[in-house]
């Protein structure tokens, strides 16, 4: 039996899991949980899925749950159709980052992530638009996650929040998006939008870790968009653990802006609806000493026969909103490109 028919039993049975693949790998890890309770994370090793800022901490634990692993057998591309969002959200998305823009003219902060939720009312097939997903992406964190009382969300995300080793850390500044081409020319906005994010990690940690070492801004490939990302890398101490360092960094300006709190507050009094998981973050918490966490962009969410697609992007002050929509149409083609039909 394939992963894929063992992902549809646990769907039908609705058994909490998570499948998912690391970037640059075809092993697929498959976590599955043994009864149907939401267990809340307390520092348990496990595969933690985090909201971006109110929502259930959830955490499916290593122990006593079975895992499997194995290889991918090569995946054929399954056929998709051109899904578009019903509603026209445009005019609402543009004012948004209107209201963005004018407050940092305010100087109320320098920076923030706005964001949208699009739905589809479409039904899609859950596995094959995975299997899609992973084949269609494989520099991603791809997963699709499950729980009865949770929900079912899945996604290809090209941003770690976080890797630990022992006591050695890496995380990484990634900012700036436009379509992927061979000679990409970034304007000061995005150079701008990337330095914020690599100087806030470092003023949050530098004091903390001992051999902190940052790296210039290099242009990366994301399915068919491009950023711009730094790594951050240094060694924790025993007064500032993982769970500290984890604490510090989420959720970051990449998601939600400059001074954190003023953008959160912002964010949550003027986006509209509750990102829920989007800009949360996931992945694998203590397993083997290790922790591999990735923060949830380019995610969808499947109720019932709606699909949300969620997309945002950061908004300073040289930001125009007409282009701010058009960045965020392009991040969604990453989920709206990989759906296939029920």
């Amino acid at each position: 039996m394939s992963v894929f028919d063992t992902i549809s039993n646990h769907l039908e049975t609705n058994s909490p899991f998570v499948c998912y693949v690391k970037p640059n790998e075809t092993i697929w890890n498959l976590l599955v949980q043994q009864n149907d309770e939401i267990i809340e994370f307390s520092n348990q090793a496990g595969f933690v899925f985090m909201p971006f800022y109110e929502g259930k901490q959830v955490v499916i634990p290593f122990e006593g749950n079975e895992f499997l692993q194995g290889n991918l057998e090569k995946l054929k591309q399954k056929s998709t159709e051109n899904f578009t969002s019903e509603i026209n959200q445009k005019e609402a998305f543009e004012n948004l980052v209107s209201k963005g823009i004018s407050a940092i003219q305010n100087y109320e902060f320098d920076k923030v992530v706005l964001s949208r939720k699009m739905d589809l009312k479409k039904q899609i097939s859950i596995v094959e638009t995975f299997q899609n997903l992973i084949s269609s992406y494989p520099t991603a964190f791809r997963y699709l996650f499950f729980h009865p009382k949770i929900g079912l969300w899945m996604g290809a995300t090209p941003e770690q929040l976080v890797k630990i080793n022992q006591n050695q850390f890496e995380t990484v500044a990634l900012a700036g998006t436009q379509l992927y081409s061979e000679n990409v020319i970034w304007a000061t906005k995005e150079i701008e939008e990337q330095q914020f994010v690599t100087d806030y990690i470092v003023t949050k940690v530098k004091d903390k870790v001992s051999q902190l070492i940052i790296t210039d801004a290099k242009t990366v490939k994301a399915g068919d968009l491009a950023h711009l990302k730094s790594f951050i890398s240094g060694v924790l101490t025993t007064d500032f653990q993982a769970k500290d360092l984890i604490k510090t960094l989420h959720p970051t300006p990449a998601v939600c802006g400059l001074p954190k709190e003023k953008a959160i507050d912002f964010i949550l009094k003027n986006e509209g609806y509750n990102r829920k998981y989007y800009a949360g973050f996931l992945g694998e918490y203590n397993k083997d000493n290790q922790t591999d966490l990735f923060v949830n962009l380019r995610c969808l969410e499947v109720e019932n026969d709606v699909v949300n697609i969620y997309v945002g992007c950061g908004i300073t002050k040289d930001s125009n909103p007409e282009k701010e929509f058009i960045e965020t149409e392009n991040k969604s083609m990453t989920m709206r490109n990989v759906l296939v039909s029920k």
